[in-house]
C-alpha cells in the first residue's frame, strides 16, 4: 500500500461519518417531537414506587398517559387522595373514581385445618418446598404458609398469622401484585373490596375427597349456589363462582343467606380481614351444635 491508499481510506470514513451525521442532525431537527414539560412534573406528583399497580411498566409511563388523557389520575392506586387531588388539579383534569383492588387469597386451609402429610425441612420458602413433591400439605392446591408472600410485598401490607396463613391489609393494600407472582400456588388474585361475597378454597375436588384434605375445604355441597339470588352463583370444576358481572351483588340479606349453611365455612362474607370473618363463622357454627 502507497502513501496515497494510505491517506485516502481516513478522509472516505471521515467524510462518511460527516455526511451521515449530518443527515442525522437535519432529520433530528425536522423530525424531533418535543416531549411535553408536564410529563416531568406529573411523574415528580406520583409515588415513584413504579410497582406497576396501575397496569404500566413504572410511573413514567403512566405519567405520559395521564397527561395524553389515557388514564385519571384515580389510576394509581399506590397514590394517596391528596396525591390524586394535587394531580388533578394540576392537569386540571377530573380524578376519576378509584375502585378500592386488594389481594385475596384462595385459601383457608392453615395448620388447624390442612392435613400435613410431610414435614419439610430445606431452603426456607414455598416456592423451594413446592419443588419437593408439591409441599407437605395433603391438599396440593393450598397455600403452603411459608411466607414467600410476606417477603415479596412491596408495601409491607401481608404478614403470616398463628395459623400459617398471610393476612392481607386491606385498608394499605396497593394491589400491586407482589404476591400473586410470588406465589407458586396461583392462590392469590386482585379483587375489588367491595366484592364481598368470596371462595376461600381452591380445590377442583368433592365430597370427602376434599374434606380428607382439608377441613376447610368446599366439597362442592351446591348449598350457596342454591340460596344465593338466582344467576348469581354456579358451580364450576366443582367450585362454587361468584358472577359479580350479573348486576345481582348486593350486601342485603338475600346475598349474605349463600355462607350459612356451608358445612366447612370456605365461603365467607368479608368486612375486613380475610381470617377474622373465617374465625366469626366458625364461633356461629360451634354456638348451633
Amino acid at each position: 500500500m502507497n502513501l496515497t491508499d494510505f491517506l485516502t481510506a481516513p478522509v472516505i470514513m471521515t467524510s462518511l461519518g460527516l455526511l451521515f451525521g449530518g443527515i442525522l442532525a437535519v432529520a433530528y431537527h425536522y423530525l424531533k417531537v418535543d416531549e411535553d414539560p408536564r410529563i416531568a412534573e406529573t411523574e415528580e406528583l406520583l409515588p415513584g414506587t413504579n410497582c406497576g399497580a396501575c397496569g404500566e411498566p413504572g410511573c413514567l409511563p403512566f405519567a405520559i398517559k395521564l397527561v395524553a388523557g389515557e388514564v385519571t389520575p384515580s389510576g394509581c392506586t399506590v397514590a394517596s387522595e391528596d396525591d390524586i387531588d394535587n394531580l388533578s388539579e394540576f392537569l386540571g383534569v377530573d380524578a376519576g373514581e378509584q375502585e378500592k383492588i386488594v389481594a385475596r387469597l384462595k385459601c383457608a386451609g392453615g395448620k388447624g385445618q390442612a392435613f400435613q402429610i410431610a414435614e419439610y425441612h430445606g431452603f426456607e420458602g414455598c416456592r423451594a418446598a413446592a419443588v419437593i413433591s408439591g409441599g407437605g400439605k395433603g391438599c396440593s392446591w393450598g397455600c403452603l404458609g411459608l411466607g414467600d408472600c410476606e417477603v415479596a410485598c412491596t408495601f409491607d401490607v401481608i404478614h403470616m398469622n398463628d395459623n400459617g396463613l398471610p393476612v392481607v391489609d386491606t385498608a394499605n393494600c396497593t394491589a400491586c401484585a407482589d404476591c400473586v407472582d410470588i406465589c407458586p400456588k396461583d392462590i392469590f388474585e386482585l379483587r375489588p373490596l367491595a366484592e364481598k361475597l368470596y371462595v376461600q378454597c381452591n380445590i377442583p375436588l368433592e365430597g370427602e375427597s376434599v374434606t380428607a384434605l382439608c377441613s376447610a375445604g368446599c366439597d362442592a355441597c351446591g348449598k350457596c349456589v342454591a340460596d344465593a339470588p338466582p344467576g348469581l352463583m354456579t358451580m364450576v370444576n366443582e367450585l362454587p363462582v361468584v358472577n359479580y358481572a350479573s348486576g345481582l351483588f348486593s350486601t342485603d340479606k338475600a346475598t349474605r343467606k349463600a355462607i350459612d349453611r356451608c358445612p366447612t365455612n370456605s365461603i365467607q362474607w368479608l368486612e375486613g380481614d380475610q381470617f377474622a370473618a373465617q374465625s366469626n363463622a366458625e364461633k356461629r357454627f360451634a354456638s348451633r351444635s
